[in-house]
């Protein structure tokens, strides 16, 4: 595995899946930048990093949408890439982090856990992970497209 190239995003399916990597939303650039620093300050180096904007995931699902296999749907990319869309849509700005070993990703957890995330999703080969839990209590269920999107969009803290 390696970081990816944001002009050229890793997908499966024809739609986006980061494998070894934390997509991260945020209510706004300038969280999404605390967090970034926060994660370099810790030790993350800032090329394991890639910010989308609004606009730019927008496009990028747009793009996704028009190119995903019908085998996209059984998995939750697909729903996965329409909750970034309606996330875009509110104006969140996205980080993905790219981990290379347990103790990264735990510190990218800390950091997701303590920065107001609106959600967090860590793509690994076969599991996709929610970081970011929007019901007090709830925990990860199984996952079938017919459930619709994964990501609850509740309001965003400031």
């Amino acid at each position: 595995m390696a970081i990816m190239d944001k002009n050229d995003p890793p997908k499966s399916f024809g739609v986006f899946k980061p494998v070894g990597h934390t997509v991260i939303a945020y209510a706004n650039a300038e969280a999404m930048e605390a967090a970034a620093s926060s994660l370099q300050q810790q030790g993350l180096a800032p090329a394991t990093f890639i910010r989308y904007t609004p606009g730019e995931m927008k496009a990028q699902v747009d793009s996704d949408l028009q190119t995903a296999s019908p085998l996209a749907s059984i998995g939750q990319e697909l729903n996965l890439v329409r909750a970034h869309r309606a996330l875009a849509e509110e104006g969140c700005s996205f980080l993905v982090v790219y981990a290379l070993d347990d103790a990264q990703n735990q510190l990218v957890d800390s950091v997701v856990r303590t920065s107001h995330a609106r959600a967090a999703q860590r793509y690994g080969s076969f599991m996709i992970e929610e970081l970011v839990q929007t019901v007090e209590g709830e925990t990860q269920v199984f996952e079938s497209p017919d459930r619709g999107l994964d990501i609850d969009t509740p309001p965003s803290n400031p």
